[in-house]
């Protein structure tokens, strides 16, 4: 075997001395590819707790110049993480190229290092949900021979290919008819009751008010938005009508609303919060700030099988006066946030009050974000 290492101890001496000039750079090198991977780490923890913080603060936005602004924030810290994760990434190649192979020890055989997962692939998308209806459309060759040979063809298996589509809302009539009968001795006439109807002498039925509502509380689409959508599809139904229809229904649907707050106020235990709402001021073309409160019972982490139940009220401004309206007759405890319209409540002894952590958690969190 050929010997490639010089037999001159100078030679030897000097080579010793390259080798060794060139193993303190390389550690050199390695503390440095160290440290900027740790730096970097360190801001991309930093990042994601300002993401985390920008996104608890853009949920509860409702002015939308407000909201802009924090989703430019959130684009910002969002372009700046992929770059440190780049930058982190490349740091730590180097780090690994940079790193002195281990010594290799005969006969031992590595493990096969595990091929990463390729970045464009693409996990299988979940099955679409069984108690959809199905429409089953099949679609049979058209060669009723082998166009290879001409033989027999001969069943041996199908494939099935889903598309989901959806049915657009479709208006129909519903004509009543109630015949008259006449007796054939005197002038006596029978006829059937006409059904009651949910707006007495209007034309709309219940599946149209359910929608109109829904469309507008649920789905934020407002009424001279339904109006332009059902002219669409050939139905006239202007704004001014559907605004009586919704104040009705309002009035129609007040024992619900009242039943609902009585079951939610005799758990004993309610959680209450409040929050801004934009609403349009008449005349001014401008917004105001309303507020919703909010008074929830939920039992279940308590072992109980009664049903939780929201109960929502409005108010034009945040005064302590709403609160102590909603709760006049409520007696047990009360969990809410430090505000001090519900001091008045706590004096009167027929309410405990019990702190929220939720609220206390953001100013912890927050803290720590700025100070880990």
């Amino acid at each position: 075997m050929k010997n490639e290492l010089p037999d001159d101890i100078d030679q030897l001496k000097a080579l010793l001395r390259k080798q060794q000039e060139a193993l303190k750079q390389q550690q050199t090198r390695l503390r440095q590819y160290a440290g900027q991977v740790a730096g970097y780490e360190l801001e991309i923890e930093r990042l994601k707790a300002l993401l985390d913080k920008l996104r608890r603060m853009l949920f509860g936005q409702s002015s939308e110049k407000s909201r802009h602004k924090l989703e430019n924030k959130i684009r910002q810290a969002e372009k700046r993480l992929a770059e440190l994760e780049a930058r982190l990434n490349t740091a730590k190649s180097y780090l690994t190229e940079d790193a002195p192979e281990p010594e290799r020890v005969t006969g031992v055989t590595a493990e096969p290092e595990k091929k990463p997962v390729p970045a464009g692939h693409r996990p299988p998308r979940p099955p679409l949900p069984a108690e959809l209806p199905r429409e089953t459309r099949r679609i049979a060759p058209t060669e009723t021979a082998c166009p290879a040979c001409g033989g027999e063809l001969k069943a041996m298996g199908e494939t099935v290919s889903e598309q989901l589509d959806i049915i657009n809302t479709a208006f129909k009539v519903i004509e009543t008819v109630r015949p008259k009968l006449a007796c054939s001795r005197c002038d006596v006439i029978v006829q059937a009751a006409l059904p009651a109807k949910p707006i007495e002498g209007s034309r709309a039925g219940s599946s149209l008010l359910a929608r109109i509502l829904v469309s507008k509380y649920g789905e934020h689409t407002p009424l001279y938005r339904q109006s332009e959508i059902y002219a669409r599809q050939g139905v006239t139904l202007s704004r001014n009508t559907m605004v009586r229809w919704v104040s009705m229904m309002a009035e129609r649907l007040r024992p619900l609303y009242d039943a609902l707050n009585q079951y939610v106020l005799q758990a004993g235990k309610v959680h209450s919060d409040d929050t801004p709402v934009r609403v349009l001021e008449p005349g001014s073309g401008k917004t105001r700030t309303g507020r919703l409160w909010v008074y929830v019972r939920d039992d279940r982490n308590a072992g109980l099988a009664e049903p939780p139940a929201v109960w929502f009220s409005y108010s034009a401004d945040r005064k302590g006066k709403h609160p102590q309206r909603h709760l006049a007759g409520y007696r047990g405890v009360l969990q809410a946030d430090a505000y001090g319209g519900y001091d008045a409540l706590y004096e009167t002894g027929r309410i405990t009050e019990a702190a929220c952590m939720a609220h206390a958690r953001r100013e912890i969190h927050d803290e720590h974000v700025r100070r880990p």
